[in-house]
């Protein structure tokens, strides 16, 4: 595999009058104390458009599962400031393994709008070819691991990678995304304690929703914080404001430089809220009421964030309401280009299995092939 291309993303933007960057993971050597590291100005600013481009897409996608144009979503309301701070963080060598809720991450790392709507329509865009459910992404350039459904699976994952990362003496670090109640799973003791007594070069990024599912966290575990289970496998836990960005991204780039140092694994508990429901499979309203949905909206990462920008003078109500009205014109017109490209080719099935395909697949590719199209179209 050649070198990633430097992972931005470009979003047009009414507010500047031309195209701006988004976002940047852009290489910078660590600091002597990378907690003291602070996303600032430019940055800051970044960070908050792309939190707003995550909202505005992800109420977009609820919207297209409910009116049955795509057919599975999960989204990330509320969690925005956490995945944003901790992409941020991370360097364009490094590996993401991803839950279900990082969409956000990868357009962070560069992934393009369009390929991201194009693998919720599974259409002849869609990088993976309609083989995975929607909303389970593989980005290979961003480094951006397949989504897998079973819980907790990614974490082992993150630490063999970040194992073989580690013998290869390369500077790369691995971060794996999981909920609350990933960590109950068998793959969380042992991806924890595996990446402890070998010191891997991991970050385990736990996003406290409150809730996994409908089981809410005080039924989950009895430990004070999930980030202190990281001391009985010998490395450090850290509980984080997930609703902070800065505090979020500081934390990260530590772990981060602790992980590349040779210091092995650090835990990090960011606290955050999921104000909508699991998944479009999902109804909270049957085990949560309004009353404390609508308390932690009180404390929405994105709605601090510009409270802050605009007490710095860097933003106002009106390049606000014009950000979001062109983040939703953009989102629309992937939405329009993804509907009217084809579907995938059912052909395509026969690809990727084989590094060279063998005679007997060649013989039932053309056999298939020979079929009219109209007895092998997608469904």
């Amino acid at each position: 595999m050649g070198m990633p291309s430097r992972p931005t993303l470009i979003v047009r933007s009414l507010v500047a009058g031309r195209r701006s960057v988004v976002s940047s993971t852009a290489p910078r050597s660590a600091p002597a104390d990378p907690a003291s590291e602070a996303l600032g100005g430019a940055r800051l600013l970044s960070a908050y458009r792309t939190m707003v481009l995550a909202r505005a897409l992800d109420e977009r996608c609820l919207a297209l599962q409910r009116q049955g144009r795509i057919g599975f979503y999960a989204p990330h309301s509320g969690e925005e400031a956490a995945l944003v701070g901790s992409a941020m963080a991370m360097e364009p060598d490094d590996w993401i393994f991803p839950a279900y809720r990082e969409l956000t991450v990868a357009l962070v790392r560069g992934t393009s709008l369009q390929s991201v709507v194009d693998q919720l329509f599974a259409d002849a865009g869609d990088a993976s070819k309609g083989r995975q459910m929607p909303n389970h992404f593989a980005f290979r350039e961003q480094h951006f691991v397949s989504v897998s459904s079973p819980i907790g699976t990614q974490i082992t994952h993150a630490v063999g990678a970040a194992m073989a990362a580690r013998y290869r003496k390369a500077p790369v670090a691995t971060i794996t995304y999981f909920g609350d109640g990933a960590t109950s799973s068998n793959d969380f003791h042992a991806g924890l304690n595996f990446a402890g007594v070998f010191r891997a070069p991991t970050i385990f990024f736990c996003q406290n929703n409150e809730w996994a599912i409908s089981l809410p966290r005080e039924r989950q575990t009895r430990s004070a914080t999930l980030a202190m289970k990281a001391e009985a496998y010998g490395f450090p836990g850290v509980v984080v404001d997930g609703n902070d960005v800065g505090e979020v991204y500081r934390a990260v780039r530590a772990a981060r430089h602790r992980a590349v140092a040779g210091e092995g694994p650090t835990l990090i508990e960011a606290q955050v809220y999921r104000l909508g429901p699991h998944s479009t499979s999902d109804d909270p309203r049957r085990y949560r009421n309004d009353q404390e949905v609508e308390a932690a909206r009180g404390r929405d990462p994105i709605h601090r964030l510009r409270t802050e920008l605009t007490k710095a003078g860097a933003w106002d109500d009106a390049r606000d309401a014009a950000l979001v009205e062109d983040l939703r014109g953009t989102i629309a017109a992937a939405i329009a280009r993804a509907e009217a490209t084809p579907p995938v080719d059912p052909l395509s099935l026969f690809d990727d299995v084989f590094a060279r395909a063998t005679p007997r697949l060649e013989a039932e590719r053309e056999e298939c092939a020979a079929h009219p199209a109209a007895e092998r179209k997608s469904p």
